[in-house]
């Protein structure tokens, strides 16, 4: 079943994508939600043109998030965690603490376009995490996790 997805989801693509997808998944699960309609050819037409209108926006936005990612790119954060005597992190230090430290340095960035190659970060060091400023525009980012 062919679908437009109407916000983007994890996995599977971003907002205003047209997708095939298995008929039950659609149903069951990306329409209901409201996460997506059904590709019809009405549905196509408004899409194409709502499209056409938002080409010029788009391009604006890669462009901003082009030159927000130049600026990050030499940005080394430091982020402090309490630690026991041997380097290990009580808790673990997750994107929140990134977002906070990026937010600190004049970069806003959603927690959410923050990844990680590890999941639990629960040790002092230097690690990288990847942001993503646009759908088609990422920067790493590198962060060192220091003893409070």
């Amino acid at each position: 079943m062919q679908i437009i997805l109407k916000q983007d989801v994890n996995n599977l693509g971003s907002k205003d994508d047209i997708l095939t997808v298995k008929d039950g998944y659609a149903r069951n699960f990306l329409i209901p939600r409201g996460l997506a309609v059904a590709a019809t050819e009405s549905a196509k037409k408004m899409h194409a043109e709502t499209l056409r209108q938002r080409a010029h926006k788009e391009a604006k936005l890669k462009e901003a998030a082009i030159g927000q990612s130049e600026k990050m790119k030499g940005l080394k954060l430091t982020i402090g965690a309490k630690t026991s005597s041997k380097g290990k992190i009580f808790g673990s230090v997750n994107t929140i603490q990134i977002a906070e430290a990026l937010a600190e340095k004049g970069f806003p960035v959603d927690r959410k376009n923050i990844s990680i190659k590890e999941e639990l970060i629960k040790e002092v060091g230097s690690y990288t995490a990847k942001v993503k400023l646009h759908k088609e525009v990422y920067v790493d980012v590198e962060f060192e996790i220091i003893s409070e």
